[in-house]
């Protein structure tokens, strides 16, 4: 799978990752070859990486203030669910993340929730095999996983 092609399924989700869109995107999915469904598994794991930056990371969540007025930071959690909204929008908002991550604070905000896209590979696996994938990518996209993007974090 190319990462056009790997694109091109993502934009079947409107820009968003609803349930619905997702469970209609693993069904597709799963109607390809095991390969592909692999492909696209490493291609998710890797966007997902690539924006593990701590540029975007250290953006506040959107709409949110601490009990004293600051801007409120961003969890592991929020930061990795921003980056799925991020992916989810396609390939002209992920590329704009990686190019300026500031031009993306909107996906930090609460009314973006990518974290249904994190289930597509597994549940395309099952749908496919009938079996639970217990898989491993090249790529962890955990959030602070990218040592490159948060230089600060190296050890």
């Amino acid at each position: 799978m190319t990462w056009a092609e790997f694109w091109a399924l993502i934009a079947t989700l409107g820009g968003e990752a609803t349930e619905a869109d997702c469970h209609r995107l693993a069904k597709r999915l799963s109607r390809r070859s095991l390969p592909d469904i692999t492909a696209f598994a490493e291609h998710h794991a890797e966007a997902l990486y690539r924006l593990d930056q701590e540029q975007f990371g250290s953006l506040p969540v959107v709409g949110m203030t601490t009990e004293t007025g600051a801007p409120f930071p961003q969890s592991g959690d929020s930061f990795l669910y921003a980056r799925c909204a991020v992916v989810a929008a396609g390939r002209e908002a992920w590329e704009s993340a990686l190019s300026d991550p500031a031009e993306s604070a909107q996906y930090t905000s609460l009314d973006y929730d990518g974290e249904r896209l994190l289930y597509i590979p597994d549940e395309v696996y099952e749908l496919a095999t009938g079996k639970e994938w217990h898989r491993t990518t090249r790529y962890c996209y955990e959030s602070f996983s990218n040592k490159d993007g948060w230089p600060h974090l190296r050890t």
